[in-house]
């Protein structure tokens, strides 16, 4: 049944009768239903436009229930994050010292793709083991610091590194840009090549939401969590919490444990 059709037949009143409260009735029918957002969606652009052609091709004098603009929000996906073997199989199949350090940058201290592309050698603090990220999102500046295989893999791109000019730490290695600094989409290429060489599910976002599941398994607060990703608000942050499964399952039974023993007696 067509989604017009479905709403024609669910009213009890004549088409030129429906208000704005009426559609509000049907939203709920169709999510008593257990519809998703986005398919009430398109029974609410399919009745719009129903009413915009009777008002517009057939001169009839009807308001439009379905008010501009009106839609339910989507919710986002839950961030995807990629698992101990699944890391393994992408570093393993990257050769060139170059990938290796940007998305362990990525893995390990949450560079976005564009944190790491904008990336000076200036900002690289080795002996704090920290990076000044100067241009992040929403020009904001932050800290973030570099694991010891971070360091390694970082150290041993710039070891090979192509002879340039460029403050730009990430070069391109090969063709007629050799020794220009990467660009965004250039990276981005770069975890597609491996996605398809691995048939992985893996971007570059991926890494930086690996990271913070990481973090969070392993007893990092999340407001450091939230400081070292730059995210503005806890909210965002907060969402690693419903990927993280791990945790919740080690405080169950840690929490579990304890109440068992509290009741021994039962």
């Amino acid at each position: 049944m067509n989604t017009l059709k479905h709403f024609v037949l669910w009213l009890d009143v004549p088409i030129e009768d429906v208000t704005n409260k009426k559609l509000l009735a049907y939203i709920d029918h169709l999510r008593a239903k257990g519809l998703s957002a986005k398919t009430i969606n398109c029974h609410l652009d399919s009745i719009r436009g129903f009413y915009n052609y009777l008002r517009d091709e057939e001169d009839m004098a009807l308001a439009n229930p379905v008010r501009r603009g009106y839609t339910l929000r989507l919710s986002k996906p839950l961030p995807r994050y990629l698992r101990d073997e699944e890391l393994i199989i992408l570093f393993t199949a990257m050769r060139s010292k170059r990938d290796q350090s940007m998305f362990m940058l990525m893995l390990r201290s949450g560079l976005r793709v564009e944190e790491v592309a904008n990336l000076t050698l200036a900002a690289i603090d080795v002996k704090r083991r920290r990076i000044l990220v100067e241009h992040g999102k929403g020009a904001k500046q932050r800290l973030v610091y570099i694991s010891d295989d971070a360091l390694k893999a970082l150290g041993q791109y710039l070891r090979v590194r192509p002879a340039s000019r460029a403050r730009k730490v990430f070069l391109v290695e090969k063709g007629p840009y050799r020794a220009k600094p990467i660009s965004v989409r250039g990276i981005q290429k770069r975890i597609e090549y491996y996605a398809k060489k691995t048939g992985l599910k893996v971007s570059s976002h991926h890494l930086r939401h690996t990271m913070a599941t990481q973090l969070l398994n392993a007893e990092a607060p999340l407001v450091s969590i939230q400081d070292l990703l730059g995210h503005s608000r806890i909210r965002t942050t907060q969402r690693y919490c419903k990927v993280s499964n791990i945790k919740v399952q080690r405080d169950y039974f840690k929490a579990m444990e304890l109440v068992m023993q509290r009741t021994a007696a039962m």
